[in-house]
C-alpha cells in the first residue's frame, strides 16, 4: 500500500481567499484531492490561518452547527464546524469572542444561483492561541504571500494557470501584505 502523506497547509491572506473562485480535483478519480487556486498561484488542499474569532454563531437546526468569522489584517474567513468537526466545534462553542485561534482546514467553494463564489473553510482542528502567535502568522503568511508574487513571473504550472485565470494585479496583493504588515506595527 502507498504511503498516504497530508497536503501541506498553505498560509493565505483574508482578502487572497475570498478572491479565490478556482476550484479543481488533481486526477479524475472520485477520491482525488480538491484544490483552490488563488491569483498568487497558492495550490491549497489544506489551510492555515491565524486570526481574531470576531464572532460566532450555531446555526444548526436538528444538530449544532457552528459559523464562526475569523478576522485577519486584510478581511475575514467564514468556518463552518458540525458533527464531522466534533472537536473544533466543540471548541466554538466553548470559547469567548474576541478570542486569537489557530485554524487548519479543507477549503470550500460554493456557487451561488447568481454565479457568485463564495469561500469558507472546514477546520480540522481549532485552537486558542496568543497575540504573538498571531503576529508570526502575519509575518510569515506576508513572506509567503511575496514569494508567491515573485513566482507569478516564472514558469511554475500554478503560476501560470493563475496568471490565466485570474490576471492578477501583483500591486494589489503586494499593497495587501504592506497592509497586513503595517498592522503589525500599529499593535507595537
Amino acid at each position: 500500500m502507498a504511503g498516504y502523506t497530508r497536503e501541506v497547509a498553505r498560509r493565505i491572506f483574508a482578502q487572497e481567499f475570498r478572491e479565490s473562485n478556482l476550484s479543481f480535483k488533481d486526477g479524475d478519480d472520485q477520491y482525488a484531492p480538491q484544490y483552490l487556486l488563488t491569483p498568487t498561484g497558492a495550490k491549497v488542499n489544506r489551510i492555515f490561518i491565524v486570526g481574531t474569532l470576531i464572532e460566532k454563531e450555531d446555526i444548526g437546526t436538528d444538530s449544532e452547527y457552528w459559523r464562526g468569522r475569523v478576522s485577519d489584517p486584510t478581511g475575514s474567513f467564514l468556518i463552518y464546524a458540525g458533527q464531522y468537526q466534533p472537536e473544533a466545534a466543540q471548541v466554538l462553542a466553548e470559547c469567548e469572542t474576541p478570542a486569537f485561534v489557530a485554524v487548519v482546514g479543507k477549503p470550500s467553494t460554493y456557487t451561488t444561483n447568481e454565479g457568485d463564489v463564495l469561500t469558507s473553510v472546514r477546520p480540522e482542528s481549532l485552537h486558542i492561541v496568543d497575540g504573538q502567535t498571531r503576529d508570526m502568522w502575519v509575518i510569515e503568511t506576508a513572506k509567503c504571500t511575496l514569494d508567491r508574487i515573485k513566482e507569478l513571473d516564472g514558469s511554475s504550472p500554478n503560476a501560470q494557470r493563475a496568471k490565466e485565470y485570474y490576471d492578477p494585479d501583483t500591486k494589489h496583493y503586494s499593497s495587501m501584505v504592506s497592509q497586513a504588515l503595517k498592522s503589525l506595527k500599529e499593535t507595537y
